[in-house]
């Protein structure tokens, strides 16, 4: 479309064969070389954002697998050793009976008397073994080990374990859409960088060009001067012109300074490497605009961001059924299997008697009375849920506002490079002619000052513009950023089989069973 910004005169020719005193700085064609394509991939790869967010994923990931593990019977096993110095079980002494109840026949008797003290106190004959009775229980014994094995499955929740891992995986699913908005928005401003070096670059050469010819203009006037065709007032014109352009030469190379570090900074690349960016200035600008005609609807509908509120919706209304679910009862099973034994020593294990404990429980749990908390959740989810969908209105208006205003100003700056290209051709042919006049006696040398003045401006205007366009352009691509955008792969750890069957339902769908559904997240 264009042929390129050209600044330097057709007609101004350096008399004296002397280059202009020009500031030095770091020659644009050597070192690091940079395409726009390699500058967005190495930031992606490497911005400390996009990790970030990408760090976000895998946390939701692990915190997914910890909403899922209370579905899954807990087992945990215990071995413990307990020393008993002191116990309110110990009195102190033995357990004696008294006389009168104390059972010892004599077998010396005769039978007729054995058998008659036999049936005067048979009653009495089983209080003598009270002692031994209660001699062996476990309470009060100086050693004491025993090994549990404890299990319990949860049978049903009232829902609340279901939602919450449905809130793990949404919230799983929001934490991807935020890394698309993130290497979407890094994606963005290292266009936007990119374009501002070359930019800058540009407005460098273009002040360098205009003291290269107010040089000149200097030596053809000395020569001039020399000759006896020009006044010394003349050389001193060319002079203070000469000098008044060397602060914008300065200022351009300080901007482009900045520019480069700034891009530097967004791809991780030291800022003591020399960087030549490859991609022109010139290249990608369409003959004609190019008008996506996207639907407003569709628009918001692949949006990464209306994506993640969506999710954020999803994650509320889980929020809701956990909250009425406190209502509910809580089934369990329990089971604890233990053993224990009781040795005389504390390493006396020869001949040691293990005792067997087991038992299983079936509890049902009904809150009854909370002081009118579970309300007042209830309550505060409800209104969380109600927000969540007053923010994804609000940023679905907010998402077709940016594209407009993105495709508005690519229009504008569109428009803009024909004008401007048409003023810097203009402008360069009134310069030529100027000076063409200028040299033979038929202009002043204001006017030559004041038709580079123009072309400089014009050709300033042209690179600005087309630097516009591009960046206008960065800004309708990243207003479109799609939920389908193309992203390093994140790694899931989710166990994607199937889920028990808690809460009365037999499985969970696989993470990535159905693109279409919202499927990851944590809380």
């Amino acid at each position: 479309m264009l042929a390129g910004l050209q600044v330097v005169g057709g007609a101004v020719q350096v008399a004296s064969g002397q280059e202009a005193d020009l500031p030095a700085r770091e020659p644009s064609g050597s070192g690091l070389e940079l395409t726009l394509d390699q500058a967005i991939t190495k930031a992606l790869g490497e911005s400390q954002e996009v990790a970030l967010a990408r760090s976000q994923v895998t946390v939701a990931d692990a915190q997914v697998t910890a909403a899922r593990s209370p579905m899954f019977p807990q087992i945990s096993a215990n071995l413990g050793y307990t020393k008993t110095f002191a116990s309110s079980f110990d009195t102190g002494g033995g357990f004696e009976l008294p006389d009168s109840l104390q059972f010892n026949p004599d077998p010396s008797l005769p039978l007729e008397e054995r058998v008659s003290y036999l049936e005067q106190n048979a009653p009495l004959a089983g209080l003598s073994g009270l002692g031994g009775l209660f001699g062996d229980l476990p309470f009060a014994q100086e050693n004491a080990y025993s090994a549990t094995l404890n299990g319990q499955q949860v049978l049903w929740s009232g829902g609340r374990l279901r939602s919450g891992v449905n809130i793990a995986r949404n919230a799983r699913e929001a934490a991807e859409y935020a890394l698309i908005e993130e290497a979407a928005e890094t994606e963005l401003q290292v266009k936007t960088a990119y374009y501002q070096v070359l930019l800058a670059d540009e407005l460098e050469t273009i002040a360098t060009a205009a003291l290269e010819q107010a040089q000149a203009f200097l030596d053809q006037e000395e020569l001039r001067f020399e000759a006896g065709q020009a006044s010394e007032l003349d050389v001193m014109r060319a002079e203070v012109t000469l000098e008044n352009l060397r602060p914008q030469l300065i200022e351009a190379q300080n901007a482009a300074e900045l520019a480069t570090l700034n891009l530097k900074r967004l791809t991780d690349i030291p800022a003591s490497v020399p960087l030549t960016l490859t991609t022109g200035l010139m290249e990608n600008l369409p003959a004609e605009l190019e008008e996506p005609g996207l639907d407003p609807e569709v628009l918001t509908a692949q949006r990464a961001a209306v994506r993640s509120a969506q999710e954020q919706i999803e994650i509320r209304e889980g929020e809701v059924d956990i909250a009425r679910g406190a209502f509910l009862p809580n089934v369990a099973l329990q089971m604890s299997y233990g053993r224990q034994a009781f040795p005389v020593d504390v390493f006396g294990f020869s001949n040691l008697d293990w005792r067997t404990d087991w038992t299983a429980t079936l509890s049902v749990s009904v809150p009854l009375f909370t002081g009118f908390q579970r309300m007042a959740d209830v309550e505060r989810a409800r209104a969380q849920l109600e927000q969540a969908h007053l923010q994804l209105v609000q940023l679905e208006e907010s998402v077709q506002l940016q594209y407009q205003q993105a495709l508005g100003e690519k229009r504008r700056a569109q428009a803009e490079i024909a004008a401007r290209e048409r003023t810097e051709e203009q402008a360069q042919r009134v310069y030529d002619l100027t000076v063409l006049r200028y040299d033979q006696g038929l202009a002043t040398q204001l006017e030559v000052s004041d038709a580079r003045l123009s072309l400089l401006e014009a050709s300033t205007n042209l690179a600005q513009a087309v630097t516009s366009f591009h960046v206008a352009d960065a800004g309708v691509s990243r207003a479109m950023t799609s939920d389908a955008a193309a992203l390093p792969s994140v790694p899931s750890t989710l166990d994607t089989g199937p889920i028990p069957g808690a809460d009365g339902t037999p499985q969970v769908p696989a993470i990535d069973s159905d693109p279409t559904q919202p499927a990851a997240g944590g809380v």
